[in-house]
C-alpha cells in the first residue's frame, strides 16, 4: 500500500476503480478537470503530456480509460509530483505514467520538441494581478498565472507536438478570445469547442477546446453543455459523461 500521510486524503472515482492522493487542505481537482479529461480524444498507441498536472488527475484518468496510450505529466511543484507520482503506484500505472517536476519556461530542457501526439492543459485560470491570491502556495499557483501564463502554457504545448497534433484545454469563458488567440499566434488552430453552462438559464462558464497544430480553418461548435438541473441535481447529460468516464478500459480511435 503507498503511505498515505497525515495531511492527504485517498479519493475514489470512476466507480472505485481509480484512487487519487490530494492534499487534504490544499489543491485538490474539481468538476472541470474531470469535463477535460472526458474532451480528450486520442488514437491508438499516441502520447499525451499533462502540461501543469497537479495531483495527476487527469493524467491518472486517461491512464485508466487508455491503456494503450504512453502518458506524461509535468508540473512545477515537486511535491505535487512526488505526490502524484504515488497515486500512479497506487492504481499500478507506473508503468505506463510518468510525472517529471520541471518549469515550462524550460520545456526544451525536458523534452525533445514534436515528441507528443497530444498535449492537455488546464492552466491557470486568473491573471496575476486579479483578485486575491491564495496563501497556499499549490492553490496559487493553480489558480493565478503566478509562474506561468496562458501564452507561456501554449508555446510550450506548441514546441512538443508533432504536426498535426492535438491540445485540449478547458478555460473561463470570459477569457475565451485571449485563448482562440493565443492558440492562433502559436499555431494550433482551434477544431472544436463546446460551452459549458451551470444550468440552461445560466451564461456560459468554461469553454473546451480542441487545437490542431498546423490545422486548417475550420470550428466545429458541439452543443453546449450543462451542469446541472434547476433542482441542482445533474443533467442527463454530465451522467453520461460520468457513465463514459467508468466505462473502462476505452479503445477509441480518436
Amino acid at each position: 500500500m503507498i503511505p498515505q500521510r497525515e495531511d492527504e486524503t485517498v479519493d475514489e472515482l470512476l466507480n472505485g476503480r481509480l484512487k487519487v492522493i490530494q492534499k487534504a487542505k490544499g489543491y485538490r481537482f474539481s468538476l472541470d478537470a474531470l469535463l477535460l479529461a472526458h474532451f480528450i480524444r486520442l488514437r491508438r498507441n499516441e502520447s499525451l503530456l499533462d502540461m501543469g498536472t497537479g495531483s495527476g488527475v487527469i493524467a491518472l484518468i486517461t491512464a485508466m480509460r487508455r491503456p494503450d496510450v504512453r502518458i506524461a505529466g509535468i508540473d512545477i511543484q515537486e511535491e505535487m509530483v512526488e505526490m502524484a507520482s504515488r497515486s500512479a503506484a497506487l492504481n499500478s500505472l507506473e508503468e505506463r505514467l510518468t510525472f517529471k517536476a520541471g518549469d515550462i519556461h524550460s520545456i526544451r530542457r525536458i523534452f525533445d520538441s514534436e515528441s507528443f501526439d497530444a498535449v492537455v492543459v488546464n492552466p491557470p485560470y486568473r491573471k496575476l494581478h486579479s483578485g486575491r491570491i491564495n496563501p497556499r502556495g499549490e492553490k496559487a499557483l493553480a489558480r493565478h498565472e503566478v509562474r506561468g501564463t496562458l501564452r507561456d502554457f501554449l508555446e510550450a504545448a506548441s514546441y512538443v507536438l508533432r504536426p498535426g497534433g492535438r491540445i485540449f484545454v478547458i478555460y473561463p469563458i470570459r477569457r475565451m478570445a485571449a485563448l482562440i488567440a493565443g492558440m492562433r499566434k502559436t499555431v494550433l488552430e482551434p477544431k472544436r469547442c463546446r460551452i459549458i453552462h451551470s444550468r440552461c438559464d445560466t451564461e456560459g462558464i468554461f469553454i473546451l477546446a480542441e487545437g490542431c497544430k498546423g490545422g486548417g480553418e475550420e470550428l466545429e461548435i458541439l452543443p453546449p453543455l450543462f451542469i446541472y438541473r434547476n433542482e441542482g441535481e445533474y443533467t442527463e447529460a454530465m451522467g453520461e459523461i460520468f457513465n463514459e468516464l467508468s466505462r473502462l478500459p476505452s479503445s477509441d480511435d480518436g
